[in-house]
């Protein structure tokens, strides 16, 4: 912060301004020497470590109760959250997570169980995630599903083996995948991942794939396609059917993209579009918490073409008696012979479930759907009222869940996508996904979801709008000194990614190493 800046806010003496404590490090707090838990001397013992055992102390910091308490306290008050405010990031769909989903997800059986415990102990867990496969697999009109993916990039890997066993099992060796130019960045890293060369599909002028454009790539060696839709223009591919008949016609399969399966819930199914694999983002969808690389769970659901070979374990019914399905050799019309193995070693992410199967039962259909008209609805609010000052790279179209604009209002403001998203945190807004996607100069993707207000959008669009006539009227220093009313200042991010400072050191070993 410049010292003007600071001076306009009021200096202070311990750095915190009124109710924004500042907060240093854990080591800055407290001292290795001390602690605030009194612990008996342990009893002589021998080492089962091989000589691997530390050699010297661990430097950890002492603190009191009350010290750790408010330590933590305070830096969970620097964080942004969904219950803070609007979360605008698009493709990213933070929507409002309700409490009711988190009260079932610790009811004793679902929060207390073992993914090794006998089946006849969990057959609660068991039925409710029969169910909850019962519902994605209607909800995406396909055949069968795999639960075990714990996120979407490896439900597109569980997906993209699927498919990979599935031409092995026929005798094809293929070896391309075509990606759209504006697909999500793990899209061709899975396929690069399983081995596979990556065959871009350019976009049209209007932010779409077409089908001739797929024809135009499409060959004996080709794989699959890895399509998402809605795109990650916020844009639906209107010619997917077309496509998809031409991807089966190659003898090819079609791997949609489900990140953003939340604008058409109830509204569209995708099996009936063609495709044959989806992965599913519990946490995007259907409302699981973000945070902390996770939870996430990323089910995938396939086509009747592709459902003999998804992963184990399967869910399988036996009266009123629920078993999985763990290994190829196991008999019964239900037999696994063609899976392609296990993916992970356990079963997948039960709080993620129950939590899914908590708001999917809350909502019902009526209420799902409802969700996904909402989430267009405001989105498409957000574009109307900011049309006339930002720009659509691709051109004022009604959109889906989110809407994207790009850099070139900002021309000769000498404003960049950067200065623009900082400044919206002085306002006191988590800002909108930069930058992505890569097809857009400058991109400025906002998903506002459908948890938000109208009193709440029409804040957010005016905040929107101050802005933009303040970069418009030059003022560019309000902008590149952003943000200056958060408790860092802006850093040098390239810097901090090349050489980043990941350890803390004591100032006075620093100089006594010196």
């Amino acid at each position: 912060m410049t010292d003007a800046a600071i001076e306009s806010r009021g200096a202070t003496f311990t750095g915190n301004r009124g109710l924004e404590l500042e907060e240093p490090l854990l080591f800055e707090v407290g001292h290795p020497d001390k602690s605030g838990v009194d612990l008996a001397e342990p009893a002589s013992f021998q080492s089962r470590l091989g000589g691997m055992e530390r050699q010297s102390p661990i430097g950890l910091a002492g603190l009191s109760e009350p010290e750790a308490m408010r330590h933590y306290v305070r830096l969970s008050q620097k964080n942004y959250s969904i219950d803070s405010g609007l979360y605008p990031l698009g493709s990213c769909t933070m929507k409002h997570n309700p409490r009711l989903n988190e009260k079932m997800a610790r009811l004793p059986g679902f929060a207390d169980i073992h993914p090794l415990q006998p089946e006849s102990t969990v057959q609660g867990a068991l039925a409710l995630m029969d169910l909850l496969s019962k519902w994605l697999i209607e909800l995406t009109g396909t055949a069968a599903i795999a639960l075990s993916p714990k996120a979407g990039a490896h439900g597109e890997l569980c997906g993209m083996i699927a498919i990979k066993t599935a031409h092995a099992a026929h005798g094809r060796d293929r070896s391309v995948v075509l990606v759209p130019e504006s697909a999500h960045g793990t899209n061709p890293a899975t396929a690069a991942l399983l081995g596979y060369d990556v065959r871009t599909i350019p976009a049209r002028d209007d932010g779409r794939v077409s089908v001739s454009a797929v024809r135009n790539v499409l060959a004996d060696d080709v794989v699959g396609l890895m399509l998402t839709n809605p795109n990650t223009c916020g844009l639906f591919e209107g010619e997917i059917v077309e496509i998809a008949e031409a991807i089966h016609e190659a003898g090819a399969y079609f791997y949609c993209d489900g990140a953003n399966f939340n604008a058409i819930v109830g509204k569209a199914r995708p099996g009936d579009l063609g495709i044959d694999a989806m992965h599913l983002n519990l946490h995007k969808t259907f409302s699981t918490p973000h945070g902390g690389g996770g939870p996430g769970s990323g089910p995938v659901v396939f086509s009747k073409a592709l459902a003999p070979y998804a992963p184990l374990p399967r869910i399988v019914r036996d009266g009123d008696t629920y078993r999985l399905l763990e290994t190829a050799a196991s008999t019964g019309k239900e037999g696994a012979g063609e899976a392609f193995g296990r993916l992970t070693a356990f079963h997948g992410q039960m709080g993620m479930f129950v939590r899914a199967m908590s708001y999917m039962l809350s909502h019902g259909s009526d209420g799902l759907r409802q969700a996904s008209e909402d989430a267009v609805l405001n989105a498409n609010y957000v574009r109307a009222s900011l049309k006339d000052l930002m720009s659509q790279p691709y051109g004022d179209q009604i959109c889906m869940h989110e809407v994207l604009f790009d850099d070139q209002f900002l021309n000769d403001t000498g404003v960049t996508t950067l200065d623009f998203a900082k400044a919206l945190i002085d306002e006191g807004y988590h800002p909108m996904t930069i930058y992505f996607p890569l097809v857009a100069h400058g991109a400025m993707l906002v998903e506002p979801t459908e948890s938000e207000s109208r009193a709440s959008l029409d804040l957010f669009i005016s905040t929107m709008r101050e802005l933009c006539r303040e970069a418009l009227d030059g003022n560019q220093k309000k902008f590149q000194d952003a943000p200056v009313y958060t408790p860092r200042r802006r850093l040098d991010e390239t810097q901090a990614a090349r050489n980043p400072v990941l350890r803390w050191r004591d100032k006075t070993q620093a100089q006594a190493a010196e």
